[in-house]
């Protein structure tokens, strides 16, 4: 019997107190919250002399104005439903059937039923479909935006954005002032992702006390979506829970292994949660019954220093480059299998920006500034080319004025940073 309650009575798990849901997640002014993002969306569209986007990411519908409707399934088949926003109106094309979920949002001023210009759902008519479905959101976008509207648009198959090009739309990308737009959070917006923080934390906190060699990866990694699910989460993004030797190199994805005794599990919980806020944090546990060895505790080791040493350079201010170069140091020994960013954004989902290692920059990197309001999540991956065991860490941040406050509260562990 004390073997399986190894992990649910360990002394080190009194941090987990701190996972008990915030008192701000029942005094959130989501109406506060929807007129910031999309006040955001149309102050980045007006620097950029964009007239009209046409957003069919499900992400960014929901980040403009709040409306969410089978979001997997929409980043699928589309555009089954779609948003067109200029500096003054919004109009959501929602599912066949669907029309009702907009009710009462104050950020939408009139929903229509989509058409959805898809193969799957015109066959062979497609192409007739793409350009009826064009006419009609060319006369739209000239009704609402003048005869000769720049319009930015993404997430749209090629035949119907070839069709709109064709009735003499202007076409943009909308990637860039969305990403923009949401890169940067309000006080309001961070109880929304404090209170979906809260949430995973206690999923994780549930995954870590059911851990039991003998169990497979899936079964396992399925007690935290079933937790995610019960706290009004949406979903996870990856399939990122592995042990063993399965942890090294990173992103196996979760499968039917057989998690054995004093193995490392290594998590990254890519959690869509409450209010659709992503919740980016990763942890590395042991399965037990005995005491990790030298070798986890090292990998560890490793990467709680590069995690907590990449934390302690952020500041606001600094720039991207400055960031890669001030980053710590990857050993040779474990450069082949880094984690191919340093950093990143985080808000509805992962996000701009991306922070690079000094290696990866001059290839992969770009420069930009880390600014208050900007949450990070900083990565670290540590495991050896030659094979064997790794371990994953990621802590999620927010930058502020005069400094950086951690966000993400799931404690370390203990055994695997003692040094005996």
């Amino acid at each position: 019997m004390a073997e399986l309650d190894w992990h649910a009575g360990r002394g080190d798990v009194a941090g987990l107190a701190l996972l008990d849901r915030s008192p701000e997640d029942g005094d959130i002014d989501l109406i506060a919250v929807r007129a910031w993002r999309q006040g955001r969306v149309r102050k980045e569209m007006a620097k950029r002399g964009i007239d009209a986007v046409i957003l069919m990411d499900p992400v960014n519908i929901r980040y403009a104005t709040g409306a969410r409707n089978m979001q997997v399934f929409s980043m699928r088949n589309g555009p089954s439903r779609y948003l067109v926003m200029t500096a003054d109106r919004t109009m959501l094309y929602e599912f066949t059937g669907a029309m009702h979920l907009a009710d009462g949002l104050e950020t939408i001023d009139e929903v229509r039923p989509a058409s959805t210009a898809s193969f799957v759902a015109a066959g062979p008519h497609i192409a007739e479909r793409e350009r009826s479905w064009a006419r009609e959101m060319a006369a739209t976008l000239r009704s609402l935006a003048g005869e000769r509207p720049k319009v930015g648009i993404e997430r749209m198959n090629g035949g119907t954005a070839l069709a709109l090009a064709q009735e003499g739309i202007h076409l943009v990308d909308a990637q860039e002032p969305v990403e923009m737009a949401r890169a940067i959070k309000s006080a309001e917006e961070m109880k929304c992702v404090n209170a979906s923080l809260r949430a995973t934390e206690r999923g994780v906190a549930e995954l870590r006390s059911a851990i039991r060699p003998g169990q497979t990866e899936a079964e396992l990694w399925s007690v935290l979506h079933r937790s995610i699910i019960a706290q009004n989460g949406d979903y996870v993004e990856t399939r990122l829970l592995n042990s063993g030797e399965r942890t090294n190199p990173w992103f196996q994805e979760t499968g039917n292994k057989v998690i054995g005794e004093n193995e490392l599990i290594a998590l990254d919980t890519d959690v869509v949660g409450c209010h659709g806020y992503y919740s980016d944090f990763s942890r590395t546990f042991h399965s037990g019954p005995g005491k990790p060895t030298p070798k986890q505790r090292e990998l560890y080791r490793v990467a709680y220093e590069q995690v907590h040493h990449n934390m302690g350079i952020l500041r606001p201010g600094m720039s991207f480059r400055d960031y890669a170069d001030a980053a710590w140091e990857i050993p040779e020994k474990f450069h082949a299998h880094r984690y191919y960013l340093s950093a990143h954004g985080c808000g509805m989902t992962g996000e701009y920006p991306y922070l690079y290692h000094r290696g990866d920059f001059p290839a992969a990197g770009y420069d930009g500034e880390i600014v208050p309001g900007m949450t990070l999540c900083v990565e670290s991956f540590i495991g050896e080319e030659t094979g064997g065991e790794g371990v994953k860490l990621e802590q999620q941040v927010l930058i502020h004025e005069t400094g950086v406050e951690l966000l993400s509260r799931f404690p370390f562990e203990c055994a695997l940073l003692d040094e005996h």
